[in-house]
């Protein structure tokens, strides 16, 4: 007897229940990431000022080094999903154990470029005289701990791409919880200080790479996988990364560029737009959490085959995107009376910060188209495209914001500058998705 095609309904429910699957954990381990430098910030700010800006410039220097390599995660989740969804466990595996050999070579030449220039970065960062000393210990010994968090990324890539966010959530949890024990135990009960709480990162970032590698190793053995460094493979795995990591830089560009307009805007602009990023950044953890589970099932609908089921699941994520951004949207318009107190006490930064937390509130479906064809064209492995449009972008952008202090403009015209951005890579990506060029078969693009 002939099965009966499934309807649209019932197909629409299928992806609801597998995006929603993913996402939620995804955004778990997500959220769970910057609670690190905050559970570091509260132990360390009780030591004394010196100490507590110290650790802001070595964790600005260490996110900025992280977040320059979170290629290895996205390239990674793509490139297993495809194999997955091909039916070829055993090369999924394998392409995991690629991007973590990369992660270990980049992780060892971060070492080797950090230790002996250390000084040299906070001095670049403007850290105190006070401050500097407490800066370099900490980015001397965080540093090395940068291998097991590249590992950390392209093993989470690993696991995404075999359709499992749970697991790193998990890892994510449990190395907050002995992230903050150790700290606290390093720096109060061993009295080391700041070194004690770079110390207690570094051995938490190891343990959760040695689970991670565990759990790889295993599902490699399980199926046949080699563990060894393949040449041919991690250089792939490379020039995988590269348009990615063009794509990254032109976001840290444009956020820096945002940062360094609102400084020129004067003290209360800065200190609201500080704040406002905050949120925007918060915000977008929940937005990406539908990005992540887009790379991992777009790669598989194209490994197997399926461009109909790529199509449908994008459109699909599109419609979660709008609904969340549009539910972030509302609770940032209803949630301003509390949220600001929390951040100052000061009237005029207050003010300052109201009408630009409106654009951004508007702006929230907006960014949750951006974020989901953001993930969608990850998951297809289109990197070169993604490269190209933030690089065009950042240069739609870059004079808009220059513009902003020239003509008068505040903060609210810079982070309607800010919307504009997001609005043209929006139309960027809906170009690409609409033409169809993305929708590459098969287990490698």
């Amino acid at each position: 007897m002939t099965q009966a095609p499934a309807t649209p309904r019932v197909t629409r429910r299928q992806h609801d229940r597998e995006i929603v699957a993913l996402a939620i954990p995804a955004f778990g381990a997500l959220v769970a990431e910057p609670l690190f430098v905050m559970a570091d910030s509260a132990i360390v700010g009780h030591l004394g000022t010196a100490q507590l800006a110290g650790l802001g410039v070595a964790s600005a220097l260490l996110t900025t080094a992280v977040s320059i390599f979170v290629f290895l995660a996205y390239a990674t989740t793509a490139a297993v999903a495809r194999r997955v969804g091909a039916g070829d466990l055993q090369a999924a595996i394998r392409q995991g154990m690629d991007g973590i050999w990369l992660a270990l070579l980049l992780g060892a030449a971060v070492i080797a470029a950090v230790l002996p220039t250390a000084p040299g970065l906070v001095a670049l960062f403007g850290a105190s005289d006070s401050a500097a000393p407490y800066a370099t210990a900490y980015l001397r010994i965080s540093a090395l701990g940068i291998p097991a968090m590249l590992v950390v990324l392209a093993a989470t890539g690993v696991l995404r791409g075999l359709q499992d966010t749970k697991t790193p959530l998990r890892v994510a949890i449990a190395g907050f919880v002995a992230n903050g024990a150790l700290n606290a135990g390093l720096v109060y009960g061993a009295d080391l200080g700041i070194s004690g709480s770079a110390w207690g990162t570094v051995i938490a970032q190891c343990g959760m790479a040695a689970v991670y590698l565990t759990v790889v190793v295993r599902g490699a053995r399980r199926h046949g996988a080699s563990l060894r460094p393949d040449a041919v493979g991690i250089r792939a795995s490379a020039q995988a990364g590269v348009p990615l990591l063009v794509r990254t830089l032109s976001l840290r560009a444009i956020l820096m560029i945002a940062t360094a307009v609102a400084a020129r805007l004067g003290d209360a602009d800065i200190a609201a737009h500080q704040i406002i990023l905050s949120l925007w950044s918060l915000l977008a953890f929940a937005l990406d959490a539908i990005a992540i589970a887009g790379q991992a099932i777009i790669g598989r609908y194209l490994g197997a085959e399926d461009t109909q089921g790529a199509r449908d699941a994008c459109r699909r994520m599109v419609h979660w995107g709008v609904t969340v951004g549009v539910v972030l949207g509302v609770l940032v318009v209803a949630a301003r009376p509390l949220f600001l107190p929390l951040f100052t006490s000061d009237n005029v930064v207050k003010d300052t910060a109201l009408p630009a937390l409106l654009v951004v509130a508007l702006s929230q479906p907006i960014c949750g188209v951006v974020f989901v064809l953001d993930g969608v064209l990850m998951g297809a492995g289109d990197g070169p495209y993604l490269a190209w449009a933030m690089v065009v972008t950042l240069a739609v952008f870059a004079p808009l914001a220059l513009l902003v202090p020239a003509f008068g403009g505040g903060l609210m015209a810079l982070w309607a500058a800010m919307t504009l951005m997001m609005g043209v890579r929006m139309l960027t990506l809906w170009l690409r998705t609409r033409s169809g060029r993305w929708l590459v078969t098969g287990a490698t693009r």
